[in-house]
Formats: C-alpha cells, structure tokens, sequence
C-alpha cells in the first residue's frame, strides 16, 4: 500500500486552519478540507482521517495531496473541470443584456429577475449571476440634469477657479440656503439601537412649523456662517449678506458662490451690493447647483441632525441647528474639490450628445 505523503505545518499555517476551522461562518467543503490537513499533519492515515470526518480515504488523500502542492490556496479552489458544468450559452448570455438593456417588460418600467427569466424560460438565479457579472442593476435608477446654460463653460471655469487658487487677501464663501427645514414630532415614541435591532421611528409625524437655514461655507477653512429664518425672500437674503458683513474680517474681500435664486438678484439686493464693493458674486450655471460646495455641508447636517431628529417645537429645531454648527465649527473639516473644470466640461458634452443623439 502507498504511503501517505506527510504533513508538516509551519506555525503561521497551523493558525490559519485553526482560524477556518473555528469560523462560524466557514464554507462546509472548506471546513472539510482544513480538519482533513490538521488530522494529517498529526500523523494519522487517510483511512483514519475519513473514519473520523465521515469521508471517503479517496477524499482525505485527495486534500492532503493538493495541500501538500498548493498549502492552504490549494484548499480555497477546486481544480478546473470538477463540479457542475454551466448550462446557459453565450447566446443566452448576450440576449440576457440585450433585453434587460434594450428592452422592457409589458406594462412595467424594468425588469426583475423572475419576470425576465420567466420570459427567457432560465432560472431566476442565472439571470442574477448574468446582471452581477456585467454589473446590470435594473432596479435602480439615477436622477440627473444636464445644465443648459449658454454660459456653462466660463462660469464652470470662474468657480472651480476660486475653489482651487483663490484670490490673494479674499475669503471664498459658498452661500445657499435650505429652505423648508421642518420641525417634525413623531406621534409615538421610538425604540433605541440595541444588538441585533436597528432603531425606529414611526413611519407618520406631527408638523411643528419650518425655518430656513442660510449658510455661508468658508472654502479656505470648513468654517460655517449660519443664521435661521422664517422665510427666504430678498429682504432674508439681505439680511445674511449683512450678518456676513459682520462675521468676516473688513479688509477681506469677498467671493461669494451662489445659485440663479431670484432673491439673490433682487434690485434691492444690488443695491446694497453697489455700497459694500468687497462683495463680489458668482452664480452657478443652471441645474448646477452641484457646483456649490455648501451643498456638501446641506447633505452632512441633514443626515447627521435633521433626517433622525424629534423636534416638538420650531424654537427646538432651530436650537438643534445651531448647536450642531456650534460643533461644527470647533474642528471643521474643508471640503476639498479635485475636478478640473476641463473634465467636468468634456462629461457634459457627452451627456449633451448622448441626449441629442435619443431625441433625433
């Protein structure tokens, strides 16, 4: 009889059998394959080995084989060849992405697994394999808009100008404001986080009024300037213009980056503009809000402070506003932008063409 091919295992090899073999989770086959080379490098035979896990000699020496050729990679793969072979062609494959790209579903928006192999007479489970392999994802959708703005390039190039060489002596601020913040009441109490629950929140709410949040991101340095109002007509927008006025140093001039909001171009608006010359404005293209990096901080306070708050009253709301910037503020974090205007103008173009290119 053949002898068996002894196994002498390293100690960093020994541990990581040990560690599959302990895992929770560790693939039953793979499980299989570690016990099976920690028994032989015991010593013992591949007729011992399979009487003790239940397996043929066949196997046992079949893993103390490719082990002792490969070491622990040898066990994580099986050789070509073994297993089931696959069942669905290329042409299937193909028509796979041409219907789920091409095509739609009677009376439906997009395909699901199960309509489109019920259609294909396949398995919902290939028709899954297929779209994660050509990364298809169906089921979700992007919203977008492409700017047509006459101007786009040169303002483009204005603002990722001012975020990436600044004017000397001039403080780059981002201004918008995020109107409509509501002061929401759940109607019943919520459970806390605890292990193997996430927390909750009634699925309804109690409306306790709304307030406006005008903000003005310091580009340099993260810093915000805010102030909450009731409402953000001209005469509000004023107001935070003023508060800026205020809140930075005089000698500074000042770059505002802002949206085509009408309040923002009120002939009041000018001219207060006119008496306070540090200030100079710069609009965003339109549908490019994007381009406004105050946007960003919007996006951080809202999932950080507002989605998840139980506010009974406004003057909370407001309260848990300004303590959220209060902290902020102690350790801001700028919002570093990399794009160069160049790449963003050649993406547009495309996104322009490929538009045109659907509507003729």
């Amino acid at each position: 009889m053949r002898k068996a091919r002894a196994i002498e295992l390293t100690e960093a090899e020994r541990l990581g059998l040990e560690r599959i073999v302990r895992a929770q989770r560790t693939e039953v086959r793979l499980l299989e394959r570690a016990r099976v080379v920690l028994l032989a490098a015991e010593g013992l035979g591949d007729i011992e080995i399979g009487k003790q896990l239940g397996v043929s000699r066949q196997k046992a020496a079949r893993w103390r084989g490719r082990f002792a050729e490969l070491r622990q990679a040898g066990l994580e793969r099986d050789r070509a060849g073994r297993g089931r072979k696959k069942t669905v062609s290329a042409e299937q494959v193909a028509e796979v992405i041409r219907r789920t790209t091409q095509e739609r579903p009677a009376g439906q928006t997009h395909w699901s697994t199960r309509t489109l192999a019920a259609a294909m007479g396949l398995g919902a489970t290939t028709v899954r394999s297929i779209w994660q392999a050509h990364g298809l994802k169906p089921h979700l959708a992007s919203t977008f808009k492409v700017s047509n703005d006459p101007h786009f390039a040169e303002k483009l190039e204005d603002i990722v100008g001012l975020y990436l060489a600044a004017p000397e002596h001039a403080l780059v601020l981002c201004c918008d404001e995020k109107s409509q913040v509501q002061a929401l009441d759940r109607t019943q109490p919520g459970l806390p986080l605890k292990k193997g629950r996430a927390e909750t929140f009634t699925h309804d709410y109690v409306r306790n009024g709304t307030t406006t949040l005008f903000a003005a991101l310091n580009v340099a340095d993260g810093q915000v300037i805010s102030t909450c109002q009731p409402k953000h007509r001209h005469q509000e927008w004023l107001k935070f213009l003023k508060l800026l006025d205020q809140k930075t140093p005089s000698e500074r001039t000042l770059h505002v980056i802002l949206d085509n909001y009408a309040t923002h171009k009120h002939p009041k608006v000018k001219e207060w503009l006119k008496r306070h010359p540090r200030f100079h404005l710069h609009f965003t293209p339109t549908s490019a809000s994007w381009l406004n990096m105050v946007e960003r901080f919007f996006r951080e306070i809202t999932t950080k402070r507002l989605r998840r708050g139980v506010f009974r009253s406004l003057g909370d709301l407001i309260a848990a506003i300004d303590d959220y910037i209060l902290h902020y503020n102690q350790r801001p974090t700028p919002f570093v932008w990399t794009a160069k205007a160049s790449d963003i103008l050649a993406k547009v173009q495309r996104a322009r063409a490929s538009l045109d290119s659907l509507h003729h």
